[in-house]
């Protein structure tokens, strides 16, 4: 089985296309990724070292059907692990958002996702600089650094590889302990 589990939520498709390139990149370490609104409670927990990815919706939102989605998303599985016991599994976490159009909330997904995951006893990995984006506020910084990877392909698609790469290469390490 690969060591590395990606699950991903729901939006425009871009989620789930950057999803594809992670684990295109990570090869055989990598399970094909998954629809967290797809997936069971038991897929998930079958890995020790997660990739989650989400966009941010409306007001600073995740994804799910109160958003107007017509399936389930993180927002639905997420209370699935509220007495789940995460210790010992490490997750990296990316998010997509548009920081200009959403200055207030730019990719609160990232923090909303990591607050849950390390409540639930998971050690998040993968934080990454806020420089070289212009937003007014997120839930997903802590001091100068995002709680994991921020995408913005609306208005800097440009530096997705990169980032991409870059961000790789400091997590893999840590999902292949």
């Amino acid at each position: 089985m690969p060591r590395i589990g990606i699950f991903f939520g729901t939006d425009t498709g871009r989620t789930r296309l950057i999803a594809k390139q992670i684990a295109k990149k990570l090869g055989e370490a990598a399970a094909p990724p998954v629809n967290i609104g797809r997936a069971t409670l038991a897929e998930f927990l079958a890995y020790d070292a997660l990739i989650l990815g989400s966009p941010t919706l409306g007001d600073g939102e995740l994804p799910g059907l109160s958003t107007g989605l017509s399936q389930p998303s993180w927002e639905e599985f997420l209370p699935l692990l509220a007495d789940a016991d995460l210790s010992g599994k490490v997750v990296a976490i990316y998010g997509l958002g548009d920081q200009k159009k959403y200055p207030d909330e730019f990719v609160d997904a990232i923090g909303l996702l990591h607050d849950a995951l390390v409540a639930a006893g998971a050690r998040a990995v993968g934080r990454w600089p806020a420089a070289g984006y212009e937003f007014a506020g997120s839930l997903a910084l802590d001091g100068d650094d995002f709680l994991g990877l921020a995408l913005d392909q609306i208005n800097q698609p440009v530096f997705t590889e990169q980032r991409l790469d870059t961000w790789l290469a400091q997590i893999r390490p840590e999902l292949m302990r």
